[in-house]
């Protein structure tokens, strides 16, 4: 589809498509994500104005933060490794050569993604605020002039896609603006259209807007090595002049899409803050109602006898006013009752427990509500947490992680970054898989972490009761034990390997046999002096 009318008339097909649901991700953004006011209806064109007009309660918004803060700290925490890429054929697992390899790229792979030019962190942070506002959220990964890789989240308003027939993103549309001059600088005069070179000339700074399609290529001419070989095409059109500009292509999809839930037939994610819409809306009517009551309450509407006795009534500090009370003492000023505030606040907060449910935010307390616990309580509260997200964090390995690991490593190889691979590895096609270990990763790993410890006590508790230790001998620490430093995310540096680790055993029996002689010693001794003297 390298036509630029066809090209446009598919976008504008996807465009239209999403009507529907971009009313309700503006309602959301008024509410919950104000910076994103505007974006979906149009009405953004005006840099620096006011989008707070219609949240009065900010609950939804630092719960909105409070969600995207969770899911970066439990799926990709920038201060330690949330994956590791290892063999896939279990039988190199076993080799030390190979898991060294696979650990370095790894720490290459973390080292790139981290480097402040890179920008990976502040864009993770933004992705998940889209997913939990929107429900969706899309980062363009691509190559950096000079090596290296640049992460860049989309905006949600400008980016259109769609599915194949196995419900996997592998189409992607985004509108563009770019100057006449920046536009000259990428695709330089040649490629571009007369009015954009001539706009250059005589207006520089004169604004153009372009489209960006990456879809898969139907003609792949495998064994080519530019980009008509690519599984993935890529095209910028003008759309002023509908003529494209620029082709090209990509050997792994370069805008991994994040969806939080989707429902049935819908191609786009749905939200925490979609399920608590109602409830966000509830809380900004109660809001404004409370603030009414409020300032009643404090600065109350006076009610006074329409008899002419008061002519001025002055509202200021330890003022008197004369004629406001009867000669018996009847007030003939009162105050309108206001309700009940109280009651109100009991509503809001009713409203607020709700939209934090929804954004998980007391879910992710779980582990910090209650700091003095034992290992094995911790290891239980990690079970807990990672069964009760497992569905949450499946989803996000799968359609974002994954593809965005698979996108990294492809440039990295074709930069010349990645080391020499071992033979084995190279027999084997570099066949890898990709080992989450994030807090939550290892949560949901912690099950049997969990029983190995509960079986433990146990064995410790009726070894001591009855002075067998027989029980023990059903575990086989040999194999436990490496799974739960796995389990653990103990690096692979850190182990010792299978020959150490048996001449470690030799010395240790070694040793312990030379003390039991030093020890028998004097007894042998004292037999054959005995024996001497017989």
């Amino acid at each position: 589809m390298s036509n630029a009318k066809q090209i446009i008339k598919r976008y504008e097909r996807l465009k239209s498509d999403r009507g529907t649901l971009e009313s309700h991700w503006q309602e959301i953004a008024e509410r919950v994500m104000p910076n994103f006011s505007g974006a979906f209806d149009g009405s953004d064109d005006t840099k620096g104005d006011k989008r707070t007009s219609k949240m009065f309660d900010a609950t939804a918004s630092h719960g909105l933060e409070r969600f995207a803060a969770a899911m970066e700290s439990m799926l990709t925490p920038r201060n330690s490794k949330w994956h590791r890429l290892t063999p896939s054929d279990p039988v190199l697992a076993k080799s030390r050569n190979v898991s060294l390899w696979f650990e370095e790229v790894t720490r290459l792979l973390f080292a790139m993604r981290y480097s402040p030019r890179a920008n990976f962190a502040s864009q993770m942070h933004e992705k998940y605020m889209s997913l939990g506002a929107f429900g969706t959220a899309g980062m363009f990964v691509d190559e950096r002039a000079g090596g290296g890789i640049r992460y860049h989240t989309l905006n949600l308003a400008r980016v259109f896609f769609a599915e194949n027939h196995d419900g996997i993103v592998d189409t992607m549309f985004r509108t563009l603006e770019y100057t006449a001059r920046q536009a000259v600088q990428r695709w330089g005069k040649d490629r571009l259209p007369p009015a954009i070179v001539s706009a250059f000339e005589k207006d520089p700074d004169k604004p153009f807007k372009f489209l960006h399609a990456v879809m898969p290529r139907e003609d792949v001419q495998h064994g080519r090595m530019d980009y008509k070989g690519m599984p993935f095409a890529s095209y910028y059109v003008a759309l002023d002049t509908q003529s494209v500009v620029s082709e090209g292509g990509y050997h792994a999809f370069p805008v991994p899409i994040s969806r939080y839930v989707t429902g049935p037939g819908e191609v786009y994610g749905r939200s925490p803050a979609m399920l608590a819409l109602p409830a966000i809306k509830t809380l900004n009517e109660q809001k404004k109602t409370l603030l009414k009551q409020g300032h009643r309450a404090v600065d109350p509407v006076l009610l006074l006898a329409d008899d002419g006795v008061i002519s001025t009534f002055n509202m200021r500090p330890g003022a008197l006013n004369h004629g406001a009370m009867t000669a018996e003492g009847k007030r003939l000023v009162d105050i309108l009752p206001t309700g009940n505030v109280a009651v109100g606040h009991q509503m809001m907060e009713m409203e607020r427990q709700d939209i934090n449910e929804a954004f998980l935010v007391t879910l992710f307390q779980i582990l910090v509500d209650t700091p003095q616990m034992t290992a094995t309580e911790v290891l239980e509260r990690a079970r807990e947490k990672g069964a009760l997200l497992s569905p949450t964090m499946g989803r996000q390995q799968s359609e974002s992680l994954g593809p965005l690991i698979e996108r990294e490593l492809d440039i990295m190889a074709r930069q010349g970054l990645l080391p020499e691979m071992p033979p084995e590895l190279v027999e084997a096609q570099g066949e890898y898989t990709i080992e989450y270990d994030s807090p939550l990763s290892r949560a949901q790993k912690a099950e049997e972490a969990a029983g190995m410890f509960r079986a433990m006590e146990f064995a410790t508790a009726y070894a001591t009761q009855t002075g067998d230790p027989s029980a023990f001998d059903h575990i086989d620490v040999d194999i436990a034990m490496p799974e739960i430093m796995t389990i653990n995310a103990v690096p692979e540096r850190w182990k010792r390997s299978a020959e150490s680790i048996q001449a470690l055993r030799e010395q240790r029996a070694q040793t312990q046999q030379t003390q039991q002689m030093i020890e028998a010693a004097p007894a042998v001794s004292s037999v054959i002096k005995t024996q001497s003297q017989v």
